[in-house]
């Protein structure tokens, strides 16, 4: 069975509630659930993961290989603009990742504009909204199995 990393960071916890105007209604749980439906579909597994913490991001991070995952989805939260940490970790794996925004962060503050993993991703997926997460999905199971 194929394996997907599914990490989501600060605040994402917070989806449904904080700023429903930007990140819409839907919780993280009801994407983590959808995603697992479409993993199963497709005899693939999901494992999800949201932290608060960047450490905690970055452990799973470094756990991924040894779980034999393909490839990881990634919504960093304001981690995006702010942890080298994050970018070393994905690095350092040598794992292909997806970073997924809900908004389009090129549209929205000068801070929030720049990523530091972008450029390393395999691919980017911002301002789409929670769609992006299951295009995210979708592109990994074509891609990484």
């Amino acid at each position: 069975m194929t394996r997907y990393l599914l990490l989501n960071g600060p605040n994402l916890n917070l989806l449904g509630t904080r700023e429903p105007e930007i990140y819409g209604s839907e919780t993280l749980k009801d994407i983590e659930n959808n995603l697992q439906k479409i993993a199963e579909e497709n005899n693939s597994e999901v494992i999800c993961h949201q932290s608060n913490a960047e450490h905690e991001l970055v452990d799973f991070i470094h756990a991924a290989k040894s779980e034999s995952v393909q490839c990881i989805i990634i919504n960093p939260g304001a981690l995006t603009h702010s942890s080298i940490a994050l970018r070393d970790a994905l690095s350092g794996i040598g794992l292909p990742f997806i970073e997924v925004h809900i908004s389009n962060i090129y549209a929205r503050e000068d801070f929030r504009q720049k990523s530091y993993l972008s450029d390393i991703a395999e691919g980017v997926i911002s301002g789409l909204g929670v769609e992006g997460y299951e295009l995210a999905l979708r592109t990994a199971l074509k891609k990484f199995k």
